[in-house]
């Protein structure tokens, strides 16, 4: 049997080669210390525990969750919309995923035909240009640069490109760089997208994982005429540690909402009501659970920063995200680099390549381990033959 061409189209599968060493020293018994992927390890909040528990003893919520969520969450999700960033959202204008990476990857099937431009960062989160081509989409990539403070050059996209462009992925704060966006730059992206005709979809699955609290990330739902022509993604996993729950939330234009509906109502049947009971008490009541997540990142980055600062590396200050972004030392490329590190020091990190080729000299470490691990993280860098 053939694959097809969709199938095709998608690039190789950049990690699996550090994948498949990571396997083979964890099953020769070497001290892997995993500092790769970006799932919490911490559990989710007792708290939060405790009430799903009661939200799965409720019949009513067990038959199909069909349609674009319940009323419950979606109600508290317009209420923290607004108590959060001041932006108001109508119930029309919210539809409720299956996790963020449900609503990104599906949206290029409601806009998006053969040949169409989606504009994405360089580096970005892999699923955007993945879910492009899988929409028979082209990329168009806007390169992400230290000297342009890692945003897009709005002004450097030819006119004939924004003219046939229907979405521009967005995602401040930024993974894998965790650099912010400040109103200005939302402004001119807005501008942009109300001239040439194309949605923004921006992705602030990270908006609570901030470490200024004069200086949170905001939405873009803020920008005064953003709803004309912008969506914008949240997500319940790393804000309260329930990356399994698989539960998050999509709000902004209102057609554009319809569109992505109308493509999920054709693959799934929604989220678990249980589930979206469990989020709106999140959402509601659990703003100090929120808060000792987003500490606890802040000081795992500050130390993490300073020790390798220290070490002699080049790392971006974080100001967001649960994740450091360092360049490689000397002459390596993000793939050797990588394959040293696990070779020599026993420990996975993330190349920048696998987030596009503007990031090849990058690497990307998550912050997901206790302070222990990330002092020994350390000492292995340190004695590492650069």
């Amino acid at each position: 049997m053939e694959y097809s061409e969709r199938i095709k189209s998608l690039p190789p599968y950049i990690f699996a080669e550090i994948d498949k060493k990571k396997k083979a020293a964890i099953q020769a018994g070497r001290p892997i210390i995993n500092l790769g992927i970006g799932d919490p390890d911490r559990p989710t909040p007792k708290k939060i525990v405790d009430y799903a528990k009661k939200a799965l003893e409720k019949p009513e919520n067990h038959p199909y969750p069909i349609g674009s969520g319940s009323g419950v969450f979606k109600e508290s999700i317009i209420k923290w919309m607004y108590r959060r960033f001041n932006a108001a959202v109508s119930m029309e204008e919210v539809l409720v995923l299956i996790g963020a990476k449900d609503g990104i990857t599906h949206l290029p099937f409601a806009y998006v035909n053969k040949g169409d431009i989606v504009l994405i960062p360089d580096p970005a989160y892999p699923g955007y240009r993945s879910a492009t081509l899988l929409a028979e989409g082209e990329p168009y990539f806007m390169p992400l640069t230290a000297e342009n403070n890692f945003l897009p050059d709005l002004e450097a996209v030819p006119e004939e490109v924004y003219k046939k462009a229907k979405i521009m992925f967005l995602n401040y704060p930024n993974n894998p760089i965790s650099a912010t966006a400040d109103k200005g730059f939302y402004e001119k992206a807005v501008e942009k997208a109300k001239k040439y005709d194309f949605l923004i979809a921006q992705d602030n699955a990270y908006s609570e994982i901030y470490f200024d609290e004069e200086n949170k990330p905001l939405s873009i739902l803020e920008i005064q005429g953003a709803k004309d022509c912008a969506i914008e993604f949240y997500s319940m996993s790393k804000t309260y540690n329930m990356t399994g729950w698989r539960v998050a939330f999509v709000v902004g234009n209102a057609k554009a909402v319809k569109g992505l509906l109308t493509v999920k109502e054709n693959i799934d049947s929604g989220t678990f009501t249980a589930l979206q009971e469990v989020s709106a008490f999140a959402l509601e009541k659990c703003d100090e659970e929120s808060r000792a997540i987003r500490e606890l990142y802040k000081k795992r980055a500050q130390i993490f920063y300073k020790g390798l600062t220290e070490l002699g590396y080049k790392v971006l200050e974080p100001n967001a995200t649960l994740y450091l972004w360092c360049e490689v030392p000397k002459s390596y490329d993000s793939m050797d680099f990588v394959s040293k590190v696990l070779d020599e020091a026993d420990m996975v990190i993330t190349p920048g390549i696998g987030f596009g080729k503007m990031a090849d000299k990058y690497f990307r470490i998550a912050l997901t381990v206790e302070e222990k691990t990330i002092a020994e993280a350390l000492e292995r860098f340190k004695k590492l033959k650069l």
